[in-house]
Parts: C-alpha cells; sequence; structure tokens
C-alpha cells in the first residue's frame, strides 16, 4: 500500500484527499531532522511546508520515497539536486496562494504608500497627526514588477485595475503574454529608472541573488517605493538601508527578509518601513488551497504517474499517462535492448520520434529511454534522475520528432554513439499496442521482447538456425518466439530469440563457438 507522511502543518483536507484515493497517511509535526531520517524509509511521499529540511542526508535515508509535494511556492527547504539524484520528484503548487500574495503585495503598497501602519499607531496612541503622514497616490504611477509569473501577473492585473502603468521585467515573459495582461515588457536598466514603485515577484535564484543591490538603488528613480512579498535575499539589505538613510527610497514594504525568522533586523524602527512576518500566503483560502493541491497531485504521481508542477522533471497529465503508456512500455524496451548491448562509454545517445508519437509530450519518454538504457549499469536510475545521470556523466542526450514517411505510423529509433561507433535500434507499437523491435542497426527483423531473450549476430549462412536450436534444445530452454533478419545474402544477419527461462552461461559460451556467430548476449526485461 502507497504510503505518505506529511511531516508539517497542512489543512486536515490534505489527510482526506490521501485516505479517499486508497493511500496510508501519517500525520506527524515537528519532528527533528534525526526523527525524521530515523522513519523516512517508510513512505512513498512527503508532503511539506517550509518547516521540514528535505537535505541530502534526509534524502540518502528515504530508501522508498519518490515523491516530495511542497504545498506552496519556494521550495528553499528542499535539495533539488539531491532528491533529483536520488530519483525523487520534487512538487510544488505554485497557484494555490498566488491571489493571497499577489493581493497581499497590492496591500502592503497601499500601507508604504500611506504610512497606514504608523499613522494607526499614532491615532492609537491618542495622537491627531494629519499634517505628520503625507501620502502619495497609486494612480497614474507606473508600478514596476520584476518577475511576471504567476503572482506578478496577478499583481500587474490589480494594479492596472487601480489605472498604474505597469512594466515589467522578466526573461522569460514573451511579448504575446505581456500583451494579454497588459503590461509592457521592458529590460531590467529602463525598470529601475522609470518605476515609481517596484514589486518583487520572482525566486531565489543564483541570477536574482541581490538583483537589487547598491549598482540598482543608484539607478533608481528619487522617492522610490518598493514591495518585497516574494523571497528574502532578492533585495541587498544593507544596501537598502543606505537608499533608505539618504532618501533614494521614500518607502519599502517588506514580508521576506534575508534571515528569517526576523526577530532582529537592521530595517526595524524606520517610520517608511512597512513589514509583516512572511504573510504572503497566510490566508484561510490559500492554506486550504495548497493542502488539496499538494495532496491531490502527489495521489495522482504515486497511483497513476501523473506528474503535475514537477520542478525536476517534464510535467505528465493524467491522461498524458494513459495515452503514452504503451510508449512508455516501448521506449523502455528500446533503451534497455542498446543498454545491454552496449559495452562501451556512451558519448551521445540521439531519440528520434516520427509519425503518431511525435502529437504526444515525449519529454517523458526521452527521460525513460535514457533509464533504459543506464539501468544495466547502476540500479538507482528512474525516469527522475536519468536526464541529470546522463548529463553528470558527459553523455549528451538528442531528442528530435520528424513526419511519419516510412512503413509505420509511428516510429522510434534509438542511437547510441560510443568510442568505437553507432548502434541503434528502431520500434514501434502494433495494432495491439504491444511494443516490437522492427530494425537492429540496418537489419530489418520483426520482433516482441520477452523476459528472457537471446541475441545473436552472425553471417547468414545455412545450419546457424539448426545448431542454434540444438543447443538451446541440450540447454532445456524452450523456444518462444524466434525472429530474424538479415542485411544482404550471405552477409549480416541477427536473431532474436525469446525463451521460456533465462539462457545460462554455459548456453551461451556453447553459442559463441558456433563458426557463425559473430555475438552473443542473454537479455532480460
Amino acid at each position: 500500500m502507497v504510503k505518505v507522511l506529511i511531516s508539517d502543518k497542512l489543512s486536515p483536507l490534505a489527510k482526506e484527499i490521501f485516505e479517499r484515493r486508497g493511500i496510508e497517511v501519517d500525520q506527524i509535526v515537528g519532528l527533528t531532522k534525526e526523527e525524521l531520517e530515523a522513519i523516512i524509509h517508510k513512505y512513498d511521499g512527503l508532503a511539506i511546508r517550509s518547516a521540514t529540511k528535505v537535505t541530502p542526508k534526509i534524502l540518502a535515508a528515504a530508501t522508498n520515497l519518490k515523491a516530495v509535494g511542497r504545498a506552496g511556492i519556494g521550495v528553499d527547504n528542499v535539495d533539488i539536486p539531491a532528491a533529483t539524484g536520488n530519483g525523487v520528484v520534487v512538487m510544488n503548487t505554485p497557484f494555490g496562494n498566488s491571489i493571497t500574495t499577489a493581493e497581499h503585495a497590492i496591500a502592503m503598497m497601499f500601507a508604504v504608500a500611506r504610512q497606514i501602519p504608523e499613522a494607526s499607531a499614532s491615532t492609537h496612541a491618542g495622537k491627531w497627526e494629519k499634517s505628520r503622514f503625507m501620502g502619495v497616490e497609486l494612480t497614474s504611477k507606473t508600478l514596476g514588477i520584476i518577475g511576471c509569473g504567476n503572482i506578478g501577473a496577478i499583481a500587474a492585473s490589480r494594479a492596472i485595475g487601480l489605472k498604474m502603468k505597469v512594466i515589467a521585467f522578466d526573461p522569460f515573459l514573451s511579448e504575446e503574454r505581456a500583451e494579454e495582461i497588459g503590461v509592457e515588457k521592458v529590460e531590467l536598466d529602463s525598470l529601475l529608472a522609470r518605476a515609481d514603485f517596484i514589486s518583487l515577484h520572482t525566486p531565489l535564484t543564483d541570477s536574482t541573488r541581490g538583483i537589487l543591490g547598491a549598482e540598482a538603488f543608484a539607478k533608481m528613480k528619487d522617492g522610490v517605493r518598493i514591495v518585497n512579498c516574494a523571497r528574502g535575499g532578492l533585495i541587498d539589505e544593507a544596501a537598502l538601508k543606505v537608499a533608505l538613510d539618504n532618501g533614494k527610497v521614500a518607502g519599502v514594504a517588506l514580508d521576506v527578509f534575508e534571515v528569517e525568522p526576523a526577530k532582529e533586523n537592521a530595517l526595524f524602527g524606520y517610520e517608511n518601513v512597512v513589514v509583516t512576518p512572511h504573510l504572503g500566503a497566510s490566508t484561510s483560502e490559500a492554506q486550504v488551497n495548497v493542502a488539496v493541491q499538494v495532496a491531490e497531485q502527489m495521489s495522482d504521481y504515486l497511483l497513476d504517474g501523473a506528474v503535475t508542477n514537477a520542478l525536476n522533471m517534464p510535467s505528465l497529465t493524467a491522461e498524458e499517462s494513459k495515452r503514452l503508456s504503451p510508449y512508455m512500455a516501448l521506449v523502455k524496451q528500446l533503451g534497455s535492448f542498446i543498454g545491454q548491448l552496449n559495452e562501451d562509454v556512451m558519448k551521445e545517445i540521439k531519440i528520434d520520434y516520427q509519425g503518431d508519437v511525435t502529437e504526444l509530450n515525449v519529454r517523458p519518454l526521452t527521460s525513460i529511454v535514457v533509464e533504459g538504457l543506464l539501468s544495466p549499469l547502476m540500479t538507482s536510475v528512474n525516469m527522475v534522475n536519468a536526464l541529470s545521470v546522463a548529463k553528470d556523466r558527459n553523455i549528451n542526450v538528442i531528442e528530435s520528432k520528424h513526419d511519419g514517411e516510412g512503413d509505420y505510423l509511428t516510429l522510434v529509433k534509438v542511437t547510441v554513439v560510443t568510442d568505437k561507433g553507432e548502434f541503434s535500434t528502431q520500434g514501434t507499437l502494433f495494432a495491439d499496442r504491444r511494443p516490437r523491435i522492427v530494425q537492429v542497426d540496418d537489419i530489418r527483423l520483426e520482433g516482441e521482447l520477452a523476459e528472457n531473450m537471446i541475441f545473436a549476430t552472425n553471417d547468414d549462412q545455412p545450419g546457424f538456425i539448426g545448431s542454434l536450436g540444438t543447443i538451446l534444445g541440450e540447454g532445456g530452454l524452450n523456444i518462444a518466439t524466434f525472429s530474424l533478419g538479415r542485411h544482404d545474402e550471405g552477409g549480416r544477419a541477427v536473431a532474436l530469440v525469446a525463451v521460456d527461462q533465462p539462457a545460462s552461461g554455459d548456453v551461451i559460451a556453447e553459442i559463441k563457438k558456433l563458426s557463425q556467430v559473430r555475438r552473443v548476449k542473454s537479455l532480460s526485461f
């Protein structure tokens, strides 16, 4: 039975959804890292929020773990490279708290524009300081959004509704998408120079860390106001303090900090600094949404192989999984076939999809081909980490698509380039949706792979088939199917034989002695 651990506080609906899908659930909140390490091997899935730290040490102990689901957007608490290396898919829920976080950014923008927190504190203290709190309007001001993904786009739509002019910097934002959501796409320097307000909505990566630092502040308008409800670390807090002190920045609203929990910070105490304790996703609606989404996504993957919002492998819907299922079997066999035969150092893997298969999402298929190729070399490879493992071994993976122009409605060709040459095989699905190998290098044949196989390359000479059959018979091996192909009469030929039991080393040794045999190997699928 599939088993999931919920190690952080989630809405009770998450547990209900898992159990409704037939998944056993333990919810144990507040585990120490040592306690989590001791029990994680029992679970197929781990559902978390931000408290649980999924470290390389935890992942090394998680021998049965297949998925980590983060109820929320940020995955700073998950070591994604380590998860990928261990074949664990990492998912987040980027849509569950998008509205909540965008709304919080807009609220913070209002708060810093009108000095609402300080005005509230002053009024609570019995003062009536109308002249002290002179704010600015948002209408007609320019809002610069850094990072215009899900949350940034929602924030932009709200700002447009407030009659603001919105410009956006995001390397991944297309001109078509920018036009669709009503923003002007600009470069970062242009945004810094033009914006009256700047709101950050980008993940924290090596390229975005400190994106607002001393150099960026120098390029901004005097009196700019800044909002950060995304990630601490996007703003260099020391440089921000200088910009506040010299008046370059008129105000700032921060929901996130470089160090959290932020119980002390050099920016605390400024009247023009509005701060909240990482409340971006803190609404009752968002808490329910992310819990429901993470439970549904993890259930879909653990039960049906569907992958949604994965950060370390291609996404694959449940419907796609069903349509791709026979192709998955085919490409895994093709990869495993070459992987078992190859004895040389792989430099390149080429996968060519032709015909009907090109209309499908082939990225998961590519991962499975590579998994099949590498599995004979290692036991820990799967479709999650296959491409990463190949990259670590300096194996170049090339994927291509072509219209079907041959004898088959759909065809997949896998070629391995080694330091000694190339070897390829081609396969298809027949009407029964069962995989068939239809070509090995340049030799055509038709063979269905079985659990136990013998593959031989030989010279096309009389007597080979009879001699091979005799050896198998004497070895107590019953032939299930026998597929033959040759390049030309008397030339190179191949034989693919399915047998009811694995061929012993002695049987393979006897086959090697036949004068026509160039190579023979026992295979298993």
